[in-house]
């Protein structure tokens, strides 16, 4: 609320913040791509509880400066930002999106169109799941993913501290056609 507070009360002051931000991230990335990166990510949890139009006037414009010098291709995540996936796009500089776990991934790629690459969206709550629900859900997210141009698979939001490391073993495996129930 305070964050978002600011943006109306004192715009100059946010811009001139999100603007070191954008250019502090900016740098991490390249960085990134230095050390030898294929592939960038900005990855944004706070966007979602934007409106679209404070999104397009506030953070839209800084996420677009932060991404515009990689020279990888690049990923646009944010979190419960449904409503904006559009914009998530950044003019096309965005040449992925990422997707949390609350949109379907063939929803998603109905709005991005056919020239996005979607990347998601695993529900890191069913982590903890017993593996016949996990798996169902895994088989779900890459069928929908086949909607999109490309699709690399992930979760929709981090891992939790507590998850099994054998968990994500197995969802790898999966994917890659090494599970016996895959077969």
């Amino acid at each position: 609320l305070r964050a978002r507070a600011m943006m109306h009360a004192d715009p100059a002051a946010w811009h001139a913040l999100a603007g070191w931000l954008a250019a502090v991230s900016r740098a991490f990335l390249g960085a990134q791509v230095e050390a030898g990166a294929a592939v960038v990510q900005l990855f944004d949890s706070w966007a979602g509880s934007l409106s679209l139009a404070d999104y397009r006037e506030f953070v839209a414009p800084h996420s677009r400066a932060a991404l515009e010098g990689a020279t990888v291709p690049r990923i646009h995540f944010g979190v419960g930002t449904a409503h904006l996936l559009a914009d998530m796009r950044l003019d096309g500089i965005a040449d992925g999106v990422g997707v949390d776990w609350r949109t379907p991934l063939d929803e998603a790629a109905a709005v991005l169109g056919p020239d996005v690459t979607v990347q998601g969206n695993i529900d890191p709550a069913l982590l903890q799941a017993p593996w016949p629900v996990l798996e169902r859900h895994v088989r779900d997210v890459i069928a929908r993913g086949r909607a999109a141009r490309a699709h690399i698979l992930n979760l929709g939001h981090g891992v939790p501290p507590e998850t099994d490391p054998a968990v994500l073993t197995r969802i790898v495996d999966l994917v890659h056609g090494r599970d016996a129930a895959a077969a």
